[in-house]
């Protein structure tokens, strides 16, 4: 969902999660911030599998 919004939001300037839920409602925030939490989620299992360690 992130890498879909973003690609949206950088080839058409349209927010897709802004449209469903609206501009500053409580669930845009929420799906932003699930989204953060899982990018440096993914983040720092590359980097343990980078060095060898095991999930």
């Amino acid at each position: 969902v992130g890498g879909l919004n973003w690609g949206l939001v950088g080839a058409a300037s349209f927010d897709l999660v802004a449209t469903i839920f609206g501009d500053a409602s409580v669930i845009s925030r929420i799906v932003y911030l699930l989204v953060g939490a899982s990018a440096v989620v993914l983040a720092v299992n590359a980097l343990n599998k980078k060095e060898g360690h095991k999930a």
